[in-house]
């Protein structure tokens, strides 16, 4: 028996002794949060968000088992949001459904959401109407013609059936319950919101392919709703990302449970929780990036110099030689030693001491 047979269904009820005080340290932490990008002005917010929105976009797809190439996600999201940065690179048109959906829910969170606007994310996210190599309904709700909607994990003739989602026929009725819901329930706090709006989507399954990453869009919206802001400092998809696991447990025990989604939400406010403050990571990549660029504002630099010196204060893998900087510019060897002597002339780059095959340089 699964939650949607309940006769109170889709009447969900908590525990507001537990909820509560996990509810107030999340809103504390997004206020902080808020509060310290809110200082640094918005050319500042907006790269932040940018790093933000890319990790979200490459996790949601990840957790789904799509791998989306960083480059093409952050060029794509800065063409959508007006920005000019460095090393932008042609994005495919399935990287830009998904950056077109989440664009969509964060910077128009104050938008009411219709079968129409979950339609048009669903068709932007499946543009060759296929996943993968297989053909599915894109655009409208499923029909079941190949069976029921089933989650299920194991080799073939031993599968395990994790859950079965409600009939196809009564799709309609129930996403219209849900839709009236999000957009008429005004008393509820929207993080609190954010958590069932997430299990009601995802249990209700109501496409064939990419409800968990239309649930998790419908998450980020009502979180934009919540900082009341467009801007996106942390990615809740990235720690879903890293807690896979543990969120199938979570979701699989909670859909064959009675309508006490305590379980959830607890799960969900401390995954958020953890997303938050993570972001410390996102936002000192941005910093280190601002400050890097700042304090040599005056240098004339080219676009592969600007791209390299972005990637060396957000993190950079390994030493930074010749042969890396050609590889990642697509430049020749000779360009490379070119940039790099450049930029050593004006401050910015030193030649690391003696020690390895090659030659290689570091921030000064």
């Amino acid at each position: 028996m699964y939650i949607y047979n309940e006769k109170d269904w889709p009447n969900f009820a908590w525990d507001a002794n537990r909820i509560m005080p996990l509810l107030s340290e999340v809103r504390h932490m997004q206020g902080l949060l808020v509060g310290k990008l809110g200082a640094m002005g918005f050319p500042f917010q907006d790269v932040a968000s940018l790093e933000a929105l890319t990790l979200d976009v490459i996790k949601s797809s990840e957790i789904e088992g799509e791998m989306l190439d960083k480059a093409q996600v952050r060029s794509s999201l800065a063409r959508c949001l007006g920005l000019d940065m460095p090393g932008m690179v042609v994005s495919s048109r399935d990287v830009d459904g998904m950056v077109e959906m989440l664009v969509d829910a964060t910077r128009e969170y104050k938008k009411p959401l219709s079968r129409e606007r979950l339609f048009g994310w669903h068709s932007s996210m499946f543009p060759t109407g296929r996943s993968g190599i297989l053909r599915i309904r894109v655009g409208a709700w499923r029909n079941d013609k190949n069976g029921p909607m089933q989650v299920v994990s194991g080799p073939l003739g031993r599968e395990r059936l994790h859950y079965q989602a409600p009939e196809a026929s009564h799709l309609s009725a129930e996403m219209r319950a849900f839709l009236a819901w999000f957009n008429g329930c005004k008393n509820m706090d929207p993080v609190l919101k954010a958590g069932v709006a997430h299990f009601w989507f995802v249990t209700l399954h109501p496409f064939e392919d990419g409800n968990g990453r239309v649930a998790r869009a419908l998450t980020d919206m009502l979180l934009a709703r919540a900082d009341g802001m467009p801007q996106r400092f942390y990615s809740m998809s990235a720690q879903i990302r890293l807690e896979r696991k543990r969120y199938y447990e979570v979701l699989e025990f909670s859909q064959h449970g009675e309508l006490d989604i305590t379980h959830w939400l607890v799960w969900f406010l401390e995954c958020l929780a953890r997303a938050i403050k993570s972001s410390d990571g996102v936002v000192g990549k941005v910093v280190r990036k601002h400050s890097l660029f700042e304090q040599h504002s005056h240098a004339k630099l080219n676009e592969r110099q600007r791209m390299m010196l972005g990637k060396l204060a957000e993190g950079f893998e390994g030493l930074l030689t010749t042969v890396k900087w050609a590889k990642i510019t697509h430049c020749s060897p000779d360009s490379a030693l070119r940039d790099i002597q450049a930029l050593i002339e004006m401050g910015i780059l030193k030649k690391d001491a003696a020690g390895s095959r090659s030659t290689s340089y570091s921030v000064v």
